[in-house]
């Protein structure tokens, strides 16, 4: 039989594609701003992290917005959002204009993510869920490096014009509207406005199971720890995100070009190596998968400070960029297994584990200002390495646990193998359910089916 096109995931992937080619050229070009309008490298690391730090305030509750009002209404909203960041970048030209755009920006980021994340989960299939995460990652990666590479060559070309940068920006973010908009659908629409009829019109038994059904895909594990996971391997990988072209060009002495040129270095590798790693992690291992990361943030942060030359700034930013080509796809498969146990809520379960990422990204970039302003370059690579360590013993310590079991998708259960609602362990819990076929998983003991 021929396999379906998955057309709204390709649209999904489309609208990572698009948006990163518009802002990738803020990325890049924003820091360098600042510091034309005079800020010091401290306000730069925060004027980076500050979007990140109003999407950590704000992803719990639009995250449960975008369960309440739709997945695909609210992904509208925040890409519609994010065009008028890039229009009002064009027209700031104090400080203060460019810390309320950022935070803007944070909101659109609050409703954006979940959404997507959630939207990802329900086309990316239950086997291939790490490869759909690893495309779309891929894709973005793609684009941001090579609108990075062209920000770089429109500044050199039209002598540091920053507002006509932002305007190509804006005009590049109108395309994953109309892609999201026109080909992008949500799947549980359908399914829940026929369920709400069906129950409507059911028994009082049929109800019942109907009620009991959702009561028991409300058993799921604790986020927390997940988040502390997020917080770290995010912090390794955003340090020297918004810093990166000042270090490029500052402290390497690299052109405005040959700093984008750095982008597009690790460019090709990324391709290769995103969807290689979404494919390990849902076949081999997501454990391997993920320590990766640490492994290419070690290497990464000692060339950037024993070769700051063209050649050893390239090195290490494909080494940096490989990693975290390796942690999104796991990462993503991770949020959808842990939010497929309440599909109703799994923009809201999303958002708390993304929360995480951001925290991450408030945090890193602030140390790396400070560090690097305060005792240099090394003590910055240096705290960076410790980092990632601290982050390989949480994330092998977290591993060592048990799976919990994954309750069977659109399923209704009889009453009697239903698991009671409450609070549960973290990860240590039982499923009753092996009439239903399930596998059980008893801790304390081995019995198999």
């Amino acid at each position: 039989m021929k396999r379906k096109l998955n057309i709204p995931l390709l649209a999904i992937v489309g609208e990572g594609l698009l948006s990163r080619l518009s802002f990738g050229l803020i990325s890049f070009t924003l820091p360098l701003y600042a510091r034309h309008l005079g800020l010091s490298l401290t306000k730069v690391g925060i004027l980076a992290a500050l979007n990140s730090a109003v999407a950590v305030a704000l992803k719990p509750l639009l995250g449960w917005a975008a369960d309440r009002f739709g997945l695909k209404r609210t992904f509208v909203a925040a890409i519609s959002l994010r065009s008028l960041v890039s229009l009002l970048l064009g027209f700031a030209s104090v400080p203060w204009e460019l810390f309320a755009i950022r935070s803007a920006h944070g909101l659109s980021m609050s409703l954006r993510d979940p959404s997507a994340n959630a939207l990802i989960a329900e086309h990316g299939g239950e086997k291939s869920v790490a490869s759909a995460f690893a495309w779309y990652q891929t894709a973005r990666t793609v684009a941001g490096s090579v609108s990075k590479a062209f920000a770089g060559i429109l500044l050199t070309v039209t002598a540091a014009n920053y507002p006509l940068v932002f305007f190509v920006a804006f005009a590049l973010s109108v395309l994953p509207l109309l892609v999201v908009a026109r080909y992008v659908k949500e799947e549980s629409d359908a399914s829940r406005a026929l369920s709400h009829r069906g129950s409507s019109a059911a028994t009082p038994a049929q109800r019942n199971e109907v009620e009991t059904s959702a009561s028991a895909t409300q058993v799921r594990p604790k986020v927390l720890p997940f988040v502390g996971l997020g917080f770290l391997i995010a912090s390794t990988a955003e340090m020297l995100n918004g810093l990166f072209p000042v270090l490029a060009t500052e402290y390497a002495g690299l052109s405005k070009a040959q700093a984008g040129l750095v982008y597009a270095v690790s460019t090709l590798v990324t391709i290769f190596s995103g969807p290689i790693f979404g494919w390990l992690s849902d076949n081999v291992s997501r454990k391997l998968v993920l320590m990766v990361r640490g492994v290419a943030n070690t290497l990464s942060s000692v060339l950037y400070v024993v070769a700051p030359t063209f050649a050893g700034i390239g090195v290490a930013k494909t080494l940096d960029d490989m990693g975290k080509a390796a942690f999104r796809p796991a990462w993503g498969a991770l949020m959808a297994q842990i939010s497929s146990f309440d599909k109703r809520n799994r923009a809201r379960t999303m958002s708390w584990m993304s929360m995480g990422e951001d925290a991450g990204g408030v945090f890193a970039p602030m140390l790396a200002g400070f560090l690097w302003s305060t005792w240099g370059i090394t003590a910055l690579m240096g705290s960076r390495v410790l980092l990632a360590i601290v982050t390989e013993v949480y994330a092998t310590i977290a591993a060592r646990s048990p799976q919990p079991v994954k309750l069977r998708a659109n399923s209704l259960v009889k009453p009697r193998s239903v698991i009671p609602a409450g609070p549960r362990p973290i990860f240590s819990f039982r499923l009753p359910a092996e009439k239903a076929g399930w596998p059980l998983d008893v801790t304390g003991g081995n019995r198999n089916p």
